[in-house]
C-alpha cells in the first residue's frame, strides 16, 4: 500500500488533562522539526491523532517513519490510506490492501475502531462487512481472530476513514520541550549521551555543554562530542552545542591543587561554568552522566563536595544504573561505537593517579584559595562558542560542507 499519510497516536499525553493541548502542540512542532527538510509535507493534529500528510513524498515514507520513531511523545504510528467516509470506499481499500499483502495460506483479521459513533454501521457490523469484502476479493483466505498473518486496522474518524496494516511502536515519553531546558554536561564518553537521552524522554529540552582543552585534547575529540550531540538530537531536533575552553583552568589546578583533590576542584569549576551558561541560556537544571560509585568523583562524598558550588538542581538520570544497563541503552540510541573511539577528553588528560574518594567541602574551599576563580571563569566564558547541531549530522557532513564552500 502506498500510504497517503502517517497516522500518529499519542500515549502518555492522553493523561495530561487541561495541559493536553499544549503537549500536543509541542509534539506537532517537534514532528515538523525532524521532517523540515522534506518540502511539501504537512503536519496536522487534534486531540485524538496527528497526521503527517506525505503529498509527493510517498517514496520517502521509510525514512520518514524511521525519523518519527525517534520523536518522544509518540506511542505508535501507522502508514495509512485516507479514504472517503463510506462503506464502499472502505471495502475497496481493504480489498486492495489484502491483495497486496496476501500470500498462500495466510490468515487475516479486520480490526475496526470508531471515533465517530454516529457512523451508520457499528464496529461489529463493519468488521463483518469489511471481512466479507476481503473474502470476496481472495476466496481462499481464512479469517482468524488470534495472531492473524494480516491485520487490517480501520479507524472511522469524524471526516474520513483510515486504513492501515502496520502499527509501529513509537519512542513513548513526553514531547521534548514540555519540561523546560537543562544543560547537559556532555563529554565524549558512554554515560553523558544516555543521560541526555533519558532527560529528553521526560520532556526536557537539552543543550550540550562540552569542555575542550586544546592543545591537550584533539580536534577529533571535539568532533566526537559534536557527533554524539547529533546522535541524541535525533530525539529532539536541532540542539545547541556549547564549547567551553578549559585548558587554562586545568593547568592552574595542576599547578596549585594537591593531586588527590584535582578531580574534585576540576568538577567544581565545570559545574560553576555550566551554571553560568545555564543562566545565560535560561535553563532550569544541569544534567550529568554520573552513576553512583562508578569512579572516584561519583561517590556521595564527592558529589556533595562538587555540588556545593551551586544551588541549581543537578539531575543524574543514571544514578542507580550499572555499566551494562547504560551500555544497553547506548546500543539502542546508536552512540556506543562513537563513545568508545579512543580520543581523550579533558576529564582524562589531567586525571590524578590517586583521586580522593571522600573529599570534603572544607578542603575543597581551602585548596581553591590558590586559584583566581573569578578570573578563570570570566576568561573561559569569553571564549565560549555556540553551534546548532542538526540531527544525524557528523564529521563527514562537516567535511563535505567545507569542501563545497571551497568549490
Amino acid at each position: 500500500m502506498l500510504a497517503s499519510e502517517i497516522m500518529i497516536r499519542y500515549g502518555e499525553l492522553s493523561t495530561k488533562g487541561k495541559n493536553m493541548k499544549d503537549f500536543i502542540n509541542r509534539l506537532g512542532k517537534n514532528v515538523a522539526g525532524v521532517l523540515e527538510d522534506y518540502s511539501g509535507i504537512e503536519v496536522n493534529w487534534n486531540r485524538d491523532r496527528m497526521h503527517v500528510i506525505l503529498n509527493d513524498q510517498e517514496e520517502h515514507s521509510a525514512d520518514i517513519i524511521n525519523r518519527l520513531t525517534h520523536v518522544f511523545g509518540i506511542s505508535s504510528l501507522s502508514p495509512a490510506l485516507k479514504v472517503e467516509k463510506t462503506l464502499k470506499a472502505a471495502e475497496v481499500a481493504v480489498q486492495d490492501l489484502a491483495r497486496e499483502l496476501y500470500e498462500p495460506n495466510m490468515t487475516f483479521k479486520i480490526d475496526t475502531h470508531r471515533a465517530d459513533h454516529e457512523f451508520e454501521y457499528d464496529t461489529m457490523a463493519l468488521n463483518r462487512k469489511l471481512g466479507a469484502a476481503v473474502i470476496d476479493a481472495i476466496p481462499e483466505i481464512q479469517a482468524q481472530m488470534d495472531n492473524p498473518d494480516i491485520k487490517i486496522r480501520v479507524e472511522v474518524r469524524n471526516k474520513h476513514i483510515y486504513i492501515s496494516a502496520r502499527t509501529i511502536p513509537g519512542a513513548g515519553g513526553m514531547p521534548v520541550g514540555t519540561a523546560g531546558t537543562g544543560m547537559l554536561m556532555l563529554s565524549g564518553g558512554i554515560d553523558s549521551p544516555v543521560a541526555g537521552y533519558l532527560s529528553m524522554k521526560r520532556g526536557m529540552e537539552v543543550e550540550a555543554v562540552h569542555f575542550h582543552s586544546p592543545p591537550y585534547t584533539s580536534p577529533q575529540a571535539l568532533q566526537k562530542a559534536k557527533d554524539l550531540a547529533a546522535k541524541i538530537a535525533q530525539f529532539s531536533g536541532p540542539m545547541t552545542f556549547i564549547e567551553v575552553p578549559f585548558a587554562e583552568i586545568q593547568e592552574e589546578i595542576k599547578k596549585h591543587v594537591p593531586d588527590g583533590y584535582g578531580m574534585t576542584i576540576t568538577r567544581r569549576m565545570m559545574l560553576r561554568l555550566t551554571d553560568k551558561i545555564r543562566e545565560q541560556q535560561g535553563g532550569l537544571a544541569i544534567v550529568t552522566g554520573e552513576s553512583m560509585g562508578q569512579v572516584a568523583s561519583q561517590t556521595l562524598e564527592s558529589m556533595q563536595a562538587i555540588n556545593h558550588v551551586t544551588t541549581t538542581p543537578v539531575l543524574r538520570p543514571l544514578i542507580s544504573m550499572d555499566k551494562n544497563e547504560i551500555i544497553d541503552i547506548t546500543k539502542t540510541i546508536d552512540t556506543y561505537e562513537l563513545s568508545i573511539q579512543p580520543f581523550e577528553d579533558c576529564c582524562t588528560i589531567f586525571a590524578p593517579s590517586s583521586p580522593k574518594t571522600k573529599p570534603t567541602i572544607e578542603n575543597a574551599i581551602r585548596y581553591e584559595k590558590a586559584l583566581d576563580i573569578e578570573g578563570l571563569i570570566e576568561r573561559a566564558l569569553a571564549g565560549v562558542k555556540r553551534e546548532m547541531i542538526k540531527p544525524g549530522s557528523s564529521q563527514d557532513d562537516a567535511l563535505e560542507e567545507t569542501f563545497n564552500s571551497i568549490l
